[in-house]
């Protein structure tokens, strides 16, 4: 057999590590942070096992990434659905709705986000959670900014402390309330946003989370990368 290509090779390895993305959020919303092993993750994925700590140092970074992928492509979902718009109140409704929607929606899966976040690491500096900031520094500016330095954290610290305040355990508040209190300090009329129906998430397709990871199959329909057959990967994942 030839050898792959590099483009091959880099293909391989980007679907690989989407598996593995779209693995941990099912698996932490299905059963909570605590059951659910590396190697659950590795089974869900169809991947080896040691290639989980080959793209990922650890179940923290692998969970943290794999959240902040589903809130990034939620919140771009959100913002670009139809019908289009560039309003910046318009955005900014969306933007809110799209994250206290994961609250409600994904409640499992958020907290241990939330509580993950709290831990020593804090934030893991991945791509998704760059191209999640990316978006709410851009809802900041398209709703008027003059100051997005100052105005992006804030709001990136009002969303964090609403999704924790939704899911405390035995005194949660409620969604609804939240987000009046959100609208109120963006100025934003209720009726702007996502519809009710549709949530967060998309509606029906809600609860089906592929549509955020490309795992199609693998070019020429080559073997995946194994830690028994060394691959010539130049370049390590965060």
């Amino acid at each position: 057999m030839s050898p792959r290509s590099a483009s091959v090779n880099e293909e391989l390895r980007r679907r690989s590590r989407e598996r593995l993305l779209q693995a941990a959020v099912e698996l932490v919303g299905e059963r909570g942070y605590d059951a659910t092993t590396l190697g659950d993750i590795a089974d869900r994925a169809g991947s080896a096992r040691g290639l989980v700590s080959y793209y990922f140092p650890g179940k923290r970074q692998l969970v943290q990434s794999a959240v902040h992928r589903l809130m990034h492509r939620t919140l771009e979902e959100a913002l670009e659905r139809e019908p289009h718009t560039e309003d910046g109140a318009e955005r900014m409704a969306r933007a809110i709705d799209a994250i206290l929607g994961l609250a409600r929606d994904r409640p499992v899966l958020m907290r241990h986000h939330m509580a993950g976040i709290l831990q020593a690491e804090g934030f893991v500096q991945c791509p998704e959670q760059q191209r999640l900031s990316h978006l709410l520094r851009d809802t900041v500016l398209r709703h008027g900014s003059a100051n997005a330095d100052t105005d992006y954290p804030m709001l990136r610290a009002l969303l964090m402390g609403a999704v924790y305040a939704a899911l405390v355990p035995g005194a949660p508040m409620p969604v609804p309330l939240l987000r009046a209190e959100l609208f109120e300090r963006y100025r934003l009329d209720r009726d702007l946003g996502l519809s009710p129906d549709a949530g967060a998430t998309g509606g029906p397709c809600g609860t089906d989370v592929s549509r955020f990871f490309a795992t199609g199959r693998p070019p020429a329909e080559q073997p995946e990368p194994s830690p028994d057959r060394p691959e010539p990967f130049p370049d390590r994942p965060e």
